[in-house]
């Protein structure tokens, strides 16, 4: 009885802190916030609306966009500002970029998953790590290492598939695609043999479940005004960021400790190839400042870039060819158009040797159709930067110190004002003339960013996204395991499907 009293008293407590908490918050919110000010944008709720749509917030944001272009949800002592106005974006990406940061609040949020890393980090330490990763973006070691490493795992890719494929079976695409990519980053970026397709890595296995939690849980914060507390509490959402950084630091120190040993031997051979490699050399010119904790960052920084973006994308791409098989036969056509394939049979390796770079130059059309997918389920749906000083944007609204400035790639990939009327609609065409990809202002597909910022591995996701779908298309035709169905995107820092993607594939020649 006395322990079931002591229960209750917990939870009356914990239920009080939360009721004062928001009580708190709500004050805050309504303070000092220019409310009525039509100097600003209008404000359309507070950001409890958020958290209210956790599961919808892309749309829901969406449809306030095509009302209002740049709005507001009030927040504590500031404003969350939101945009899908391009002249905003390119104003604050590019135009401003000095006076626009990633800010506390981002800082903040993403501390205990990537740290310092390149996505959270703001001067010296941003331009350190743009500039050594810039370079070994350009270098053609890197470009040459990183095509074998796709084009081998994409052979794994068809013997996953095969399987399925002659058994009739469905198969969950997303997380094939996501162990894929995650055997890719860690041997380009690390130099490391994961094997995660292979299902023989336990600790590879743990590291994405607890990457993936951690992925999650961190996005929460952003919508989440009481998450410091929860983290204080260490419950819900925040216990199982923590328990999830424990597994992801305890993988990723190893994997330093690891490699570091190797450089001491002077293995020189393979292992300057991988980008890790490269940062421990330069680390040892500042060993202060590049310390273990901070390639900890750079490391888990690129397994977003490297891992989830591209994954995400395939998963999407896949679903929308399943949804529009014209397009998908079209693909077909042309990757047997520009690697001959159609005029003698052919085995795997062989189709893959046949993909050269000249070959993924000429496939125009899948490059018009890979954007059009990024278009519509860009891999980064929302992004944000802190004014550092008083502004005023392109559409006339101004914009006060300290707030945060949301842009929203998601909605304005479904604007009319921008795409045309047809906006919504899945069509490759619009990227095209006369046969030829177009490209459109970063500013406009603001899938790779913008500005300064601007993604350093745009290319490199082309590639791999370009090697993974001409290899998988040759061999099999893909439809959906429940063709009635329409998928919900996982709202994470990066777009995923909920519940997975399941697919079957039917084989299209000897495999």
């Amino acid at each position: 009885m006395e322990i079931l009293t002591s229960i209750a008293m917990i939870v009356v407590t914990m239920i009080f802190i939360f009721l004062c908490f928001t009580i708190y918050l709500t004050i805050r919110i309504f303070t000092r916030n220019s409310i009525n000010d039509k100097e600003y944008a209008p404000v359309h709720a507070t950001i409890f609306a958020l958290f209210f749509h956790s599961d919808d917030l892309y749309d829901y944001q969406t449809e306030i966009a095509r009302k209002k272009l740049t709005f507001r949800f009030l927040s504590v002592g500031k404003s969350e500002i939101i945009t899908a106005d391009p002249r905003n974006v390119e104003h604050m990406l590019k135009t401003r970029f000095d006076n626009y940061s990633k800010g506390d609040n981002t800082r903040e949020n993403l501390a205990d998953l990537i740290g310092h890393g390149i996505f959270a980090a703001d001067g010296e330490r941003w331009k350190q790590q743009r500039r050594l990763a810039s370079f070994e973006f350009t270098t053609r070691i890197l470009r040459d290492f990183s095509c074998s490493v796709f084009r081998r795992n994409a052979s794994k890719l068809i013997g996953f598939v095969k399987e399925f494929g002659l058994s009739g079976k469905a198969f969950e695409a997303q997380d094939m695609l996501m162990r894929y990519t995650l055997d890719s980053i860690f041997k380009v970026g690390f130099g490391v043999e994961l094997r995660c397709l292979d299902g023989f890595s336990k600790e590879g296995e743990e590291f994405m479940e607890a990457f993936d939690e951690g992925n999650l849980a961190t996005s929460f914060r952003y919508i989440d005004p009481i998450w410091k507390l929860k983290r204080f509490l260490n419950i819900g959402s925040e216990y199982r960021l923590k328990k999830s950084i424990a597994t992801i630091d305890k993988f990723v120190y190893s994997l330093i400790t690891t490699k570091r040993k190797e450089l001491a031997m002077e293995k020189e051979i393979a292992i300057r190839e991988d980008i890790l490699s490269r940062f421990l050399v330069e680390s040892e010119k500042d060993p202060e400042n590049m310390n273990d904790k901070y390639l900890r960052d750079i490391i888990l920084s690129f397994m977003i870039a490297g891992k989830d973006t591209t994954a995400a994308s395939l998963s999407w791409f896949l679903y929308m060819l399943c949804k529009n098989p014209l397009i998908q036969e079209k693909i077909v056509k042309e990757i047997r158009d520009v690697t001959t394939s159609h005029e003698k049979t052919i085995d795997v390796d062989g189709f893959i040797e046949s993909i050269t770079e000249e070959a993924l130059g000429q496939m125009q059309y899948l490059h018009a159709t890979l954007s059009e997918t990024l278009r519509l389920y860009p891999p980064v749906p929302v992004d944000m930067r802190c004014a550092e000083n008083d502004d005023i944007l392109p559409d006339g609204y101004r914009v006060s110190k300290g707030d945060n400035l949301y842009y929203i790639a998601y909605a304005m990939g479904r604007m009319s004002y921008i795409w045309g009327q047809d906006a919504e609609e899945f069509k490759p065409e619009r990227w095209l003339k006369d046969g030829i990809f177009q490209p459109e202002s970063p500013s406009k597909f603001i899938s790779f960013h913008a500005g300064p910022r601007i993604c350093l591995g745009k290319d490199f996701a082309y590639r791999q996204m370009k090697i993974v779908s001409m290899v998988l298309l040759h061999f099999f035709r893909f439809k959906l395991a429940d063709e009635k169905t329409n998928v919900h995107y996982k709202r994470m820092l990066t777009l995923h499907i909920e519940g997975g993607l399941h697919l079957c594939a039917i084989p299209r020649t000897s495999v």
